[in-house]
């Protein structure tokens, strides 16, 4: 396992240089703590060639820590099992780019979200696409397993189209590029900064609208806790107002997106 421990008082990347929230406000919470990722998420999440962990989600992470004067270190987690991971007390929270669903929210407690999340189908700029369950009859959709888009692929479109599950969204990308699927439908904000935005996207595009449905995308993306640990959850809370309030997350934000995606 990739782990990685910061100390509380370090920036993330020169955006965050000095703890200023009153130690007294955090004084009940946690002075360590062990957090669940993925790193296969660009750029929410990757590990860089260094063996770095990097990205919007770890930059986040390392602000809540030094607002809440914590020291935290990193375990890493495909992403099937980052719940069950969770439950097992191999980590104390998940910071993984988790949308806060009806579904996981019978598994794990959620915080308040630090951004939204909405999702959208990408496929080939030379191939007129309209996104309805008659015109995607017969097709090939490939989704990375255990994500929300599985979930809305199959009740949106059901068994009109062939569903394909990858372990990873890099191999959703690859077949997508190579031709063995037709489409893919993944996370907007990640896969245009880190597939479509990149040579390796360029022929490639939206097709058809966002879809926000809370059925399928829930409260917005939160950091998950094990049930019942209200006290982790209200301080993780506190420390995501406090990161808004003070400026840090839309330096965080401004610095992965060039805006504050908080809204979406």
């Amino acid at each position: 396992m990739f782990v990685r421990v910061f100390a509380a008082v370090v920036g993330v990347s020169s955006l965050v240089t000095a703890v200023t929230a009153p130690a007294a406000a955090y004084e009940n919470c946690p002075d360590t703590l062990t957090l669940g990722i993925e790193a296969q998420y660009p750029p929410f999440q990757h590990v860089d060639k260094n063996g770095n962990l990097k990205g919007f989600d770890v930059d986040i992470a390392n602000a809540l820590c030094n607002e809440m004067r914590a020291n935290c270190s990193w375990k890493q987690q495909d992403w099937a099992g980052i719940i069950p991971g969770l439950k097992a007390k191999k980590y104390d929270a998940a910071v993984a780019s988790m949308a806060a669903t009806k579904e996981r929210d019978e598994e794990v407690d959620f915080t308040n979200k630090y951004y939204t999340v909405t999702g959208r189908f990408v496929g080939p700029k030379d191939v007129e696409i309209e996104i309805s369950k008659e015109s995607l009859a017969g097709m090939t959709v490939g989704v990375q397993r255990a994500t929300t888009q599985v979930r809305l692929a199959r009740n949106r479109f059901g068994e009109a189209i062939d569903l394909k599950t990858y372990d990873t969204q890099k191999a959703v990308n690859l077949d997508l590029m190579s031709g063995r699927i037709d489409l893919m439908i993944a996370d907007t904000l990640m896969i245009e900064q880190s597939f479509l935005n990149t040579e390796r996207g360029r022929a490639f595009e939206f097709k058809g609208p966002k879809f926000d449905d809370p059925r399928y995308y829930g409260d917005g993306v939160a950091i998950a806790v094990r049930e019942g640990a209200d006290p982790l959850r209200r301080c993780f809370n506190k420390a995501i107002k406090g990161i808004r309030k003070d400026g840090t997350y839309d330096r965080i934000s401004t610095k992965h997106f060039g805006r504050n995606i908080y809204d979406g």
